[in-house]
């Protein structure tokens, strides 16, 4: 599909007038001397661990421990990055730790 140059143009402005509504307005319904409501300070507690629990079981959903490898190498990259998480505390490092880790046991020794 060809865009003319001002069609280019106005999807480019729509993108970023969608991306300056959505990164301005917490910042102006919640200023620094306002106390934000009881259900945001809630959810700001409850929706990371949440999403994380998510992401561990959207990943973990097709392994298969009646088949080989049964799972092993999901299970020590798991192992992975939890040691790394409790012994350097770099959230950074224990996900790209595990996730090299989890690709070398798949690529190399599975």
């Amino acid at each position: 599909m060809f865009l003319t140059p001002l069609q280019t143009l106005i999807m480019i402005g729509a993108v970023a007038l969608g991306t300056m509504i959505t990164r301005f307005t917490p910042f102006i319904l919640f200023p620094d001397n306002k106390k934000p409501p009881e259900l945001v300070t809630y959810l700001g507690k409850v929706l990371p661990p949440a999403m994380m629990g998510l992401l561990v079981v959207y990943c973990l959903k097709d392994v298969s421990l009646s088949a080989a490898p049964h799972g092993l190498p999901e299970a020590l990259a798991i192992l992975a990055v939890l040691l790394l998480q409790k012994f350097k505390g770099n959230v950074l490092l224990s996900i790209g730790g595990g996730t090299v880790f989890y690709m070398l046991l798949v690529q190399v020794i599975f």
